[in-house]
């Protein structure tokens, strides 16, 4: 909820987040029941969330407003598997912006100078109106209209689980006119989402990381031959890599292929002899025939092909 006014702006968010997961057909089903209002409780969510065997991912630790200096942020999301959908507002004393992002592409802009502004669901922004109106005094100050925020965001989440008894609250009282205003609210989300790009950009860089070593993981050799040894000087056993096998470094960079050969140490010194096999048993690298141990530096895969 967020009101915004020539004294300045007021913003309050509720912290709930539910994530859907199962069956489509089965989760458009407990959302449009969960929306309409027709579940009351957490505990009536869980139990029918249980009946159309679905699971719900439930927290209320999530920072839906915030302050970017004198503007204050609110926004609501919906995740799919493709994308993320956010609905914002960007207010401060004399102005806002609501602005409507798929990624990090603006695609819808609404703009004004004063309003009372409710984001969320149909049955939440229905029972937030009509609460605000029976509270609403015709002479109030913000600190006022936080109080009364806070009173209907305790009033609605007291007869629907989509908001949550946790909240956030956060007012500005900055004096500025409307074209002042304007011309910040518009530079703060130029920056912001930016910023929502760059993070946008390396969330995605982590994931595909992340998905490389999952399947690199996935190569690594735990049983199974390696090689054979070429030479012994030492407590250094120089190794021929066997087909299909090969040695990468911790960031998966290939240092050794078939055919090449590479360092391991004997942990106890033990007779050797050219052609003796290396091999993993077990997890543990070692000689096959006597199973003398030994270690490496580095990582023994199947090739990837």
């Amino acid at each position: 909820m967020t009101y915004v006014g020539n004294k300045g702006c007021v913003m309050v968010g509720d912290k709930r987040s539910i994530g859907f997961l199962g069956d489509k057909s089965q989760r458009e089903l407990l959302e449009e029941e969960l929306y309409s209002g027709e579940i009351k409780t957490k505990r009536e969510l869980l139990q029918r969330a249980n009946d159309l065997q679905l699971k719900l991912n439930i927290s209320d630790d999530g920072e839906k407003v915030r302050n970017i200096g004198d503007v204050l942020l609110g926004e609501v999301k919906h995740r799919t598997p493709f994308e993320t959908k956010r609905k914002r507002i960007y207010a401060t004393t004399n102005g806002y912006h609501m602005v409507e992002l798929t990624g990090s592409q603006i695609k819808k802009v609404k703009s004004g100078k004063s309003s009372i502004v409710v984001f969320g669901n149909i049955i939440s922004k229905k029972m937030a109106k009509n609460a605000i109106e029976s509270h609403w005094k015709s002479k109030i100050n913000l600190k006022g209209i936080e109080e009364i925020f806070i009173k209907v965001m305790e009033d609605v989440a007291a007869v629907t689980p989509t908001v949550s008894p946790q909240y956030n609250a956060l007012m500005t009282h900055t004096q500025i006119n409307h074209n002042k205003a304007m011309e910040l609210i518009r530079n703060t989300i130029i920056k912001d989402v930016k910023e929502l790009e760059a993070w946008r950009a390396q969330l995605k860089e982590e994931m595909l990381k992340k998905s490389e070593d999952i399947h690199m993981a996935s190569l690594i050799i735990n049983q199974g031959e390696l090689g054979r040894v070429k030479k012994v000087e030492g407590d250094k056993v120089e190794v021929t890599i066997s087909k299909g096998v090969e040695a990468l470094d911790l960031n998966w960079n290939l240092l050794a292929k078939e055919g090449d050969t590479i360092i391991m140490k004997m942990d106890q010194q033990t007779h050797l002899i050219q052609g003796d096999l290396v091999v993993i048993e077990d997890e543990n690298l070692c000689i096959k025939k006597n199973k003398a141990a030994l270690s490496c530096d580095f990582i023994l895969c199947h090739t990837d092909k």
